[in-house]
């Protein structure tokens, strides 16, 4: 069970000290320590000592509580270094490709294990790690070069964190410098062409593929001739060459989405033709070098590639952004973002996005053309509000409404019998039918109503007939409608008389209506809670 122990030992040597003097080399000068012992998850007993005992007691609350909790972590594993765990830990990313491990491995070498490599785990702290980004940064590292070192600190000391070697990462909280994207490097198809003549035969059908196929210089050099289809114009990317350290890997693309078909113009497939011949084996490379081995990239660079952009003035230009062209020129020719994404091998639309969203600004002007004309095609199709006058009817003799009961065809009465509006062969949108079986007229609109618009919008004998979605407008329009309507029903109720009752004296008028021993009731019954007596 965790407990404190208080040692007395000898200042000067440590030793124990027992009846006033020092049990190994006989000083008289002691001090006080206090030793907390705990056991771990695994049954082992540990301790710690300390100056004093509040510290000791807050030791071991924390360690029972991380141990409750599943957060404890043995202080020894705490003590590996960095450079220690990286080369055990490094060991078991299988997941990265050797390109991928060979420019980690550059940046660990060049830029963390400097600052890290002999730091004990538990020993690097988030002042620590915000302080050497921030020192990177003032040498005159790129944001892109300072961020990628960082992350690949912060994915170690996650894998130690996983390990049960740190109870959390220093990587947090951590202000990192903005990265902004350098111009990309876009060919028109007229450069294009000046590149491939440029180039030589040997490869111009390479740089037409590049530009026009968007293929990666690896996926170019990893193609065999088994996957060009050439009746149907198409491509199909399923292997990649990569060299690291001048041996060369071959595999998949970098992605699923990588893995794909990719369809041709005519004139490529012609280029496409020439270059491969009628005969050869399936498996046989469609790029090669001089000595028909495979293409090795850093080679096609410095032999190739460079002669040839400076001959067609060029400079400077990557093989990589033939692919940057490729996408260009689909966006140019009409393809959305889908499409762009399936041609290229983007894992997502929204990375494309991200990365070629500026060359969409003609398809937002093509947009918001197709929205003038919809809205233009909505507002004249929209009935504005019309004014409707109804006709004075005759009135009918007799009270009350009468039946025509002893009609056995139970038409229609005369015309004077019925509220038409003047000017329209029918009632406008909204407006109640009347009821062919009454003699006597009746309009859809109640008194308070009518009152109500009388006084608001067209006088007594006009009512305006407004668009269905006129009154589900905004919420002021429909109180001041609501008020309107309102003040009009209860305007009755709000007279009130001065004259004298029978047998009772004259009341003068109040706020509530009249003075007097009625004044309290009449006030409840204009609140609506009127009291019994």
């Amino acid at each position: 069970m965790a407990h404190i122990e208080r040692r007395v030992r000898c200042r000067p040597c440590g030793g124990p000290f027992r009846d006033g003097g020092c049990q190994k080399c006989g000083g008289r000068e002691s001090k006080v320590a206090y030793r907390a012992r705990y056991i771990d998850p695994a049954g082992r007993e540990r301790s710690k000592s300390f100056p004093r005992k509040v510290d000791a007691e807050r030791f071991l609350t924390t360690t029972e509580s991380g141990k409750l909790h599943g957060t404890w972590t043995d202080p020894a594993l705490g003590k590996v270094t960095l450079a220690a765990w990286l080369e055990t830990w490094w060991t078991t990313a299988a997941d990265l490709r050797p390109s991928t491990q060979a420019r980690d491995h550059s940046y660990f070498d060049s830029l963390v294990l400097p600052r890290f490599g002999a730091t004990p785990l538990a020993a690097i702290t988030q002042p620590a790690v915000q302080a050497w980004v921030a020192e990177l940064s003032a040498r005159g590292f790129k944001p892109a070069t300072v961020v990628k070192a960082y992350q690949l600190l912060a994915r170690t000391m996650t894998a130690a964190v996983n390990a049960d070697m740190l109870a959390r990462s220093p990587c947090r909280a951590v202000r990192l410098p903005k990265v902004e994207r350098d111009e990309m490097r876009f060919l028109t198809p007229a450069e294009v062409a000046r590149l491939a003549d440029a180039i030589g035969p040997r490869y111009r059908a390479l740089v037409l593929l590049g530009a026009y196929g968007g293929l990666r210089i690896g996926e170019l050099a990893g193609l065999r001739r088994g996957r060009v289809d050439l009746l149907r114009g198409m491509v199909d990317v399923a292997e990649i060459v990569v060299e690291v350290k001048g041996r060369l890997y071959i595999g998949p693309p970098k992605t699923r989405a990588g893995r794909r078909t990719v369809g041709l113009p005519r004139a490529v497939v012609e280029e496409l033709a020439a270059h491969m011949g009628p005969i050869g084996p399936a498996d046989a490379r469609v790029f090669t070098s001089d000595k028909g081995a495979t293409l090795r990239t850093s080679n096609f660079r410095a032999k190739v590639w460079l002669p040839a952009v400076q001959t067609a003035g060029l400079t400077p230009l990557r093989p990589h952004d033939l692919r940057h062209t490729a996408v260009a020129l689909w966006i140019a020719a009409g393809a959305n973002p889908k499409e762009v994404s399936v041609r290229a091998g983007h894992t997502s639309v929204a990375f494309s996005l991200d990365r070629y969203g500026h060359l969409f600004e003609g398809h937002d002007l093509e947009l918001r053309d197709r929205l003038d004309a919809m809205l233009a095609e909505g507002l004249v199709g929209s009935a504005p509000g019309v004014v409707v006058e109804l006709r004075a009817a005759i009135p009918a003799s007799g009270d009350g409404p009468e039946t025509a009961q002893g009609n056995p065809s139970n038409k229609e009465g005369p015309a004077q019998y019925r509220a038409s509006p003047a000017g329209l062969d029918g009632a406008p949108p909204g407006t109640r039918t009347p009821n062919r079986c009454l003699k006597r007229e009746r309009t859809h609109v109640r008194p308070w109503v009518k009152t109500a618009l009388s006084r608001t919008f067209a006088g007594p004998d006009r009512l305006l007939a407004l668009p269905s979605r006129s009154f589900d407008g905004t919420l002021a329009e429909q109180r001041s409608a609501r008020s309107a309507w309102s003040a009009a029903r209860l305007a009755p109720q709000r007279t009130r008389t001065t004259e004298p009752r029978e047998g009772g004296p004259v009341r003068a008028p109040t706020p509530y209506g009249v003075s007097g021993p009625s004044a309290p009731r009449d006030r409840d019954r204009w609140r609506g809670t009127a009291k019994r007596s």
